[in-house]
């Protein structure tokens, strides 16, 4: 088994559905990853040995998924010096706005970089850009993942049939 280099942490199995859709571009770039659930409330003990301990585990990045409160990010970080990546989690009386404050409203000293409502997979990419500094192979991966989507944007410009479509060359730069 592949050691992970990235470790994602959600407060909740109801996040998991969040955490799919970010994972597959790490599946897809190769990128090696694992899941844990454990709560910044219920279970604050697992969060905390889960941060000391990921990186003489070999966990390079952090990224931690909560909703309502989104303490989760906050404590995995004020644990580790890993890079730590919040999701806030849409969901509650606020729809998630509470938790993108509490993910992006860090106090001095405790740093949590943060992606959108639901953002998994630019918490992925993230923290596969934050790996790919120092690993040439996969930011090779990531630049040829990047050409792939960018096509698929061109490709789809052939489905403008009967709307006055911009020439080709109008992209060139």
């Amino acid at each position: 088994m592949t050691t992970p280099r990235i470790g994602i942490i959600m407060g909740s199995a109801s996040d998991i559905p969040v955490i799919e859709k970010g994972v597959k571009v790490l599946d897809e770039i190769g990128i090696s990853y694992e899941v844990a659930i454990a709560s910044a409330h219920r279970t604050p003990l697992d969060v905390e040995g889960y941060a000391v301990n990921a990186a003489q585990r070999g966990i390079e990045v952090i990224i931690a998924a909560a909703g309502l409160s989104a303490a989760l990010p906050g404590v995995v970080a004020a644990a580790t010096n890993l890079p730590v990546i919040g999701i806030p989690v849409k969901g509650g009386a606020l729809d998630g706005l509470d938790a993108l404050l509490s993910v992006t409203q860090m106090p001095p000293g405790v740093p949590v970089g943060s992606v959108g409502l639901n953002a998994s997979l630019n918490a992925c990419l993230l923290a596969a850009r934050i790996i790919a500094v120092h690993d040439k192979e996969l930011s090779e991966r990531l630049k040829e993942w990047t050409k792939k989507k960018s096509a698929s944007v061109a490709e789809s410009r052939s489905k403008l049939a009967g709307l006055p479509a911009a020439p080709d060359e109008a992209y060139n730069i």
